[in-house]
């Protein structure tokens, strides 16, 4: 019984060492050496890839996108990012507004997502037709009226940026070809040259096109 009770005590004593060294081992020290490397060799990125505005003020992350409304409406002073179709609010637990994100995947013949390309696309001709520059449905790109896998990508097209240049130029009082020129350079290339697709971060594209309304 003794022998028993001894073996028993043994293996739990073993077992809550095991415990304590894992805890602190995988619980404490691997987390700050991980973070203690990204602060040191990554710190942008490891405190979130914050971007700030011309005052150093943080508007956000160039990770995640964010809309630009007038109440319920595209604030069409600024550029649009992709639309968050995907976007809902949590219908579980209703005691909270948890906003949920996701894409407009469906299959080709989806009678919803033809009508939500079908709007998106007529809202993009005209919101972004301006006198002398008439926007045509086949001037769209697809990334203007779906949302991405997660529905909070913070990148567009160059071709959707384009597209917004004279809209914005106009809203703003501002020469076309300045605005352009902004989409540009914020046009970043593939990554290594051959990895994704030409890209437009489109909170930094505001934030650039904010510094060029102050500046008017």
């Amino acid at each position: 019984m003794n022998n028993s009770v001894g073996n028993t005590g043994r293996v739990l004593w073993a077992g809550l060492r095991a415990l304590l060294v894992l805890t602190l081992v995988c619980g404490v020290l691997y987390p700050l050496a991980v973070t203690g490397i990204a602060q040191l060799a990554f710190p942008a990125r490891a405190d979130g890839s914050e971007v700030e505005d011309a005052s150093g003020k943080v508007v956000g992350s160039e990770l995640i996108g964010q809309t630009y409304l007038d109440g319920d409406a595209p604030d069409l002073r600024w550029f649009q990012p992709r639309p968050s179709r995907g976007l809902g609010t949590n219908s579980v637990n209703t005691r909270y507004s948890i906003i949920l994100s996701g894409a407009t995947n469906r299959s080709g013949d989806n009678e919803d997502l033809i009508r939500w390309v079908t709007d998106a696309k007529a809202a993009v001709v005209e919101d972004n037709s301006t006198p002398g520059h008439p926007v045509k449905p086949s001037d769209v790109p697809a990334d203007a009226v779906t949302s991405s896998g997660s529905g909070l990508d913070p990148h567009i097209s160059p071709e959707y940026a384009r597209l917004q240049v004279h809209r914005v130029a106009a809203r703003n009082g501002l020469d076309a070809a300045a605005v352009g020129k902004l989409v540009a350079d914020h046009t970043d290339d593939r990554i290594l040259g051959f990895i994704g697709e030409p890209r437009v971060n489109v909170l930094e594209l505001n934030v650039a096109l904010r510094e060029l309304v102050g500046r008017q």
